[in-house]
Order: C-alpha cells, then structure tokens, then sequence
C-alpha cells in the first residue's frame, strides 16, 4: 500500500519529478528527479540562482504546469494527469495565491477581491466563513478599507489584500511568488511577518519562491534549487548565511 501525504506530515509532495523544454535536439532540463515534499503547518522558502528550477517547481506542484516525468500530489490528491476542469476546481477551492504583481481586479473593491475565490466557485461565503475572513481583514489592517479600489491603496495595501484572498477560503497550501518583489523593503518585511503570523497562528502551509536571502530567512525551512536539483535543504537560517549558500552557488555555477 502506498504511503500517503498526510501519513508524511505533508501538504504536497513530488517524486521523481523531472521537466524538460523544448525539442530533442534545443531541450532545458528545468528539473532534474526532485523528490521533495512541503511539510503541513510550515513555512518554506524555494530559492536558487535563476534558471535553477524553483519557478517550475511550484508551478508543477500547483497545478500550473505539467511534469515531463514524476508525480505530484496535494495532499493525498495525486494531481499528475487530471484534466484542466478538475485542476481549475481543485486550485480554485484547495490553493491560494501570492504573486508579486498582487493580480488584484481592478474594478472590484477590497471586499469582493477577497471574496473572489468564492464568487469564481458560485457561491457566497457561510456564516463561518464570513467570520473568518473579519477575522483576517482586521488583523491585515484592512478593516477601514473595505469599499476602496486597488488603486486607491499603497503596495503594501494591495499586497495585503492579496493574502487575505490566498487565506479566505482556508486553502491546503498557499504559493507565495516573489511577494515582496514589488515592495520597499518596510512594506516587504511586513508582508513576511504576516505570512509567518499565519503560519504560526493559523497553521497555514505556505511556499514562497524566493531569490531574496531577509525573505527566505523567515521560513521555517529553506529548500535550495540549483540545475534542476535541491542540493540543500535547511530548517531557519539567517539572511547571512543564505547569502553565504546562494553566493557558493553562484560561484560553482
């Protein structure tokens, strides 16, 4: 019998996973046999020099792309070759989402880019769930801001909003992607604390690409990609000893 995800302690989890681009003779192998899980309740950070497969890795795990080999699953859904109905579902009602641009809908107020995740589902939010979200918006600070457009908050503001539409529908495992890319680095560190807050409030599994040391340096693990393959895997460590990781890789690349 197979072991499973939640036997692991794991929200998701590859194996063998492999993606290569382009033909026989022009091809890039983005990821070389990664076999790597994200553990349930904690905070990781993917990092590695560009081109070093951590951007095709969360994207594999979430459903975005297709592995060229391997297997993947989100919790104990083996997500490696459902059709593009059944992965629109599950990432729509079991994943959330972080990116750098915040992806926020421009003609909707703060409330219904929160509630989007809902609205794509067809349904409203219950009782319970409408808690949860006054819940969020007023430790996000967003109490106030509830009827304003996107264009009417700061960076920082819009980020912000982008959580707590990753957070509302109390998903599985939220990918974070370059969330402070777009940030001054005080809006940034605020957006990593609150990540951090709700995985060590709410037990929320988050995955963060990152190629910034201060970001990767308030996850609970740090997972280093280099060529295709993970070639460190860390519990928390300091921006100076990340820097110290990614700059021996830079020089044996």
């Amino acid at each position: 019998m197979e072991i499973t995800s939640t036997e692991l302690g794991l929200a998701a989890r590859v194996t063998h996973l492999s993606k290569t681009y382009g033909s026989a003779t022009t091809s890039v192998t983005a990821l070389d046999d990664v076999s790597i899980g994200i553990r349930r309740g904690q905070f990781t950070a993917i990092m590695g020099p560009s081109g070093s497969g951590k951007s095709t890795l969360m994207h594999i795990m979430a459903g975005l792309d297709e592995a060229s080999t391997g297997r993947a699953w989100l919790g104990d859904t083996e997500i490696t070759g459902l059709n593009d109905s059944d992965l629109t579902v599950l990432r729509r009602r079991r994943i959330g989402f972080i990116f750098q641009s915040f992806n926020l809908v421009p003609t909707l107020d703060v409330r219904g880019n929160i509630t989007l995740p809902f609205a794509l589902d067809g349904r409203r939010p219950d009782t319970a769930e409408k808690d949860w979200i006054d819940q969020l918006t007023d430790s996000l600070g967003l109490g106030d801001r509830l009827r304003h457009r996107p264009h009417e908050l700061s960076g920082g503001q819009q980020q912000r909003v982008a959580i707590a539409r990753a957070l509302a529908t109390r998903p599985e495992l939220v990918f974070a992607d370059e969330p402070t890319g777009n940030l001054d680095s005080r809006s940034g560190r605020e957006v990593l604390t609150l990540l951090k807050a709700a995985s060590t409030g709410y037990g929320q599994s988050i995955a963060m690409v990152t190629h910034d040391p201060i970001a990767a340096s308030f996850a609970d693990r740090i997972l280093f990609l280099a060529d295709g393959k993970v070639v460190e895997d860390r519990e928390r460590s300091t921006a100076e000893e990340i820097s110290g990781i990614m700059l021996g890789m830079e020089q044996h690349a």
